[in-house]
């Protein structure tokens, strides 16, 4: 059962809220996910474009194999992360853009990976970004998503459901499910599910690892 999508305008409001203190707060609750992400993008190298990119917390976990291009909606996000670009440390990183995940402005096989941290449960519509994400990453390239989600069953369901209620106004969506991914890559030509696995240690987060199939260029 798919989730209420969340309204734009409140995923806005709230990020810009969250810009000053995101770091501080987000960096270490969500750093082992980060990292996994980051991981199995550095192991395909190459172009790699970072959706959701936000204040480049993730800049630290790529390095000289990669050539970083990000993309965020949230201009007050943006402004953290082109500071740490002009710090120098990051040359590896070539540009950040203020961009909807939605409708994006790259030509079709541009990026060796995308890369999605703990986003695609907080866009309007997740099925379209990843359709965007599908055909702007080169046939065989990967897309990578790492994210909390729902348990779909049992104690853990419940209480989602009711915090579901509670944190849309924040910007989130708690309870969404794999099964809607699975959905989306089932009905998308040319996309297979290569991994999907808990992130260590204690499982909270899960990463999913879709691959655009070199037959789907001709579609």
């Amino acid at each position: 059962m798919s989730s209420t999508d969340l309204d734009k305008s409140v995923v806005e409001t709230a990020y810009a809220r969250w810009a000053p203190i995101y770091d501080a707060v987000c960096g270490p609750v969500m750093v082992k996910g980060r990292r996994a992400a980051a991981a199995a993008a550095r192991a395909i190298g190459g172009k790699i474009l970072e959706v959701g990119v936000g204040t480049g917390l993730s800049f630290d976990d790529y390095d000289s194999s990669t050539e970083i291009t990000g993309i965020d909606m949230s201009a007050p996000m943006l402004e953290k992360a082109r500071a740490k670009m002009a710090s120098g440390k990051y040359p590896f990183v070539k540009a950040v853009h203020q961009m909807d995940a939605h409708h994006m402005t790259f030509g079709d096989a541009t990026f060796d990976c995308v890369v999605a941290q703990f986003v695609i449960t907080l866009v309007a519509n997740p099925e379209q970004v990843l359709s965007e994400c599908h055909r702007v990453v080169k046939p065989g390239g990967r897309i990578i998503l790492v994210n909390h989600l729902y348990s779909e069953v049992g104690v853990a369901a419940a209480v989602e459901r009711w915090a579901a209620q509670k944190t849309r106004a924040l910007g989130l969506r708690p309870e969404f499910p794999f099964a809607r991914l699975q959905a989306w890559a089932q009905s998308n030509a040319g996309t297979t599910l290569v991994e999907r696995r808990k992130v260590a240690p204690f499982g909270i987060y899960t990463l999913v690892c879709f691959e655009r199939t070199v037959s789907s260029q001709a579609a």
